[in-house]
């Protein structure tokens, strides 16, 4: 645990939260944290009594003695933040920005001056310590920059350097991935139900199986295809329900829907570009 640095942290949502969690736990001690938020006083008073960490009344007190900056409020909100504490930046801090849409380059051009952005892409699994995070780095970030946004959000998860550019689809993939899994998890209850099974025991069940299939994938070299295929015997129970996915198109409905999440991250992102260009 580095107790030295010293970070700043704009927002208190629940992302915000999962990472206090981890790097209270491997990353800084907790009074090396101050928390601000725009309006709730009580949630930052909750934060404070849970992690032990410190908040601020502002965000331009918050950002003052830090090492690093982390951006976890709205991304509407980014250009009343950025302009709060564009005044308080110095160059050799370096700004995190959790905010979807939002490019290193809009963020360097809103603090005013050449500093390093690390732009990063977590999922809500953070909570419980499992997120897939994708970082980039902006102009002005270096390689030392990079793997310390990389130990940070090793905190909560497992961490991808990417190129900017690919945030878009790490959005549409792993940022909105987790839906995908509860979205699959709904049908299977509603088909448990159907078929007679008590809610707790096809619960168990349910989560039992994707956790033991995510870990047959990760101990296992094989392609998703060859794993299928050993479980599939001809003529079985397996090779009748892949018939009917099949038959559904199941793959076809599962890339469409990651193709349009990427499409809709990239959307929004020109969306708000364009109201921030505005402002």
């Amino acid at each position: 645990m580095n107790n030295e640095r010293s970070i700043a942290l704009i927002g208190a949502g629940s992302m915000a939260e999962s990472l206090i969690a981890g790097m209270t736990k491997a990353f800084c001690h907790p009074a090396h944290i101050v928390v601000a938020n725009r309006q709730n006083r009580a949630r930052l008073e909750e934060l404070a009594r849970q992690y032990g960490v410190c908040t601020a009344g502002c965000a331009q007190e918050a950002v003052k003695q830090a090492d690093i900056v982390i951006l976890a409020m709205k991304p509407k909100d980014v250009v009343e933040a950025m302009n709060a504490i564009a005044p308080t930046l110095r160059a050799h801090q370096l700004i995190l920005s959790l905010l979807a849409g939002i490019t290193t380059e809009t963020i360097e051009r809103l603090a005013g001056r050449n500093i390093p952005v690390v732009r990063a892409m977590p999922n809500t699994s953070a909570a419980v310590g499992l997120s897939a995070t994708a970082i980039a780095g902006g102009r002005f970030a270096a390689k030392e920059h990079l793997e310390v946004a990389k130990q940070l959000f090793e905190t909560v998860g497992i961490v991808a350097v990417v190129p900017e550019r690919d945030l878009h689809a790490v959005t549409g993939l792993s940022g909105s991935g987790p839906a995908y899994v509860y979205y699959l998890v709904e049908a299977m209850e509603k088909a448990a139900a159907d078929i007679g099974l008590k809610r707790d025991v096809a619960k168990r069940l349910i989560l039992q199986t994707i956790i033991g299939a995510a870990e047959m994938l990760k101990a296992s070299d094989k392609h998703p295809s060859v794993l299928r295929r050993e479980v599939t015997s001809p003529g079985g129970t397996t090779e009748a329900g892949i018939g009917v996915l099949e038959q559904y198109r199941f793959q076809e409905a599962v890339i469409a829907c990651i193709r349009r999440a990427t499409a809709r991250s990239e959307e929004l992102g020109s969306a708000l570009l364009s109201a921030i260009a505005e402002a």
